[in-house]
């Protein structure tokens, strides 16, 4: 197992040289931030990068993410171009040495949450999700939530959300495939690994199709290239916001196919309605048993990337809600000591 950490860059306040001096901390998960999503990104931007991360003494070998547009999303003519840029900068991660790509299928925005701050009885606050505040919402009124994509005006909001009124799971699975079907043979030629990233939350919200909310959504995406390189980013807190799912039992399933190259893990506290926040990664805090996925992972000697995923803010830390270094930190250590202790009770290293 490679402990990871998520890093945005130069300007991110968690520099590089705080991530090194966590314990057992193996490498960066990032990104190129200032190409335009459905540009094709440069390789000598990712080399920078890479010997940037390189020359503080961790690895970069995942990136997150690789943005898919909206126009392959809802298979517009456009789609061809821009699965073509896609396709050459999948050609340029691979000659840098990148081994996984995290990305996502997810209409308009990447996650979801109501607020940034709802503070727990410690002090700490958190990102949360409540499911009646998006209930309420009128998107024709605007939608003003974290993690709605603001770079969207009110009124190319409306349109988006017009042209996605069209595009019902059905016809998102079906741009899923064709997206995949061409990129996929062009990640095996490049050595890459694509790590798809389940729904945040696992729900439809605002009448936008969600399909990777599960097992059998999870299922079916590896079937569509039964190939090593169409895999699974398994974030526990993403499927753990739906009680149904058995995150440690997926885990198991998909390990033993080795379709998991990279984990993010996190824990959510949630309730019966749906309603959830994110909570320390500890199992006691939240509704995860995190010591039974890490012993799913241990149990198929797991050699993938995980990360710790988003954390609280604590400690007066202020920066990106869920992205302060302090708790994430503690989270990697946390998850490092449950692989060791349960490595040396099966006798392994």
């Amino acid at each position: 197992m490679k402990m990871t950490f998520r890093w945005f860059g130069p300007d991110d306040p968690v520099t590089l040289a705080y991530i090194r001096q966590i314990p057992g901390m193996y490498g960066i998960v990032s990104a190129i931030y200032d190409v335009p999503v459905g540009e094709t990104w440069p390789l000598a931007k990712i080399t920078e990068l890479r010997d940037t991360v390189h020359a503080a003494g961790l690895a970069l070998d995942v990136i997150e993410s690789v943005p898919v547009h909206e126009d392959i999303k809802l298979g517009k003519p456009s789609r061809d171009a821009l699965i073509a840029n896609y396709a050459q900068t999948l050609r340029h991660l691979g000659a840098a040495g990148i081994k996984v790509v995290c990305y996502n299928f997810m209409p308009v925005f990447d996650w979801m949450r109501t607020t940034l701050e709802k503070r727990l009885p410690d002090g700490s606050t958190t990102l949360a999700f409540d499911v009646d505040t998006v209930a309420n919402i009128n998107p024709d009124d605007g939608i003003q939530l974290p993690g709605w994509d603001t770079s969207y005006d009110a009124g190319q909001l409306r349109a988006l959300l017009a042209e996605y009124a069209s595009c019902d799971e059905a016809r998102l699975w079906e741009n899923l495939e064709y997206f995949l079907q061409r990129i996929i043979p062009v990640a095996e030629e490049a050595g890459i690994r694509m790590a798809i990233h389940p729904d945040d939350p696992p729900r439809p919200i605002f009448g936008l199709p969600r399909i990777v909310k599960n097992r059998e959504d999870l299922e079916r995406v590896l079937a569509i290239v039964d190939s090593p390189a169409n895999a699974l980013t398994l974030c526990s807190g993403s499927l753990g916001a739906d009680t149904a799912n058995d995150v440690a039992a997926m885990v198991r399933e998909f390990t033993a196919r080795g379709r998991i190259p990279f984990a993010h893990m996190r824990n959510v506290k949630v309730n019966d309605k749906g309603d959830f926040h994110e909570t320390a990664h500890r199992s006691a805090d939240g509704s995860l048993d995190m010591a039974a996925i890490m012993q799913a992972y241990s149990d198929a000697d797991y050699t993938g990337y995980i990360r710790p995923d988003h954390g609280r803010m604590i400690w007066g830390e202020t920066g990106k809600p869920g992205y302060g270094l302090y708790d994430r930190a503690l989270g990697a250590v946390y998850l490092n000591g449950l692989w060791e202790g349960i490595r040396r009770a099966k006798g392994v290293a």
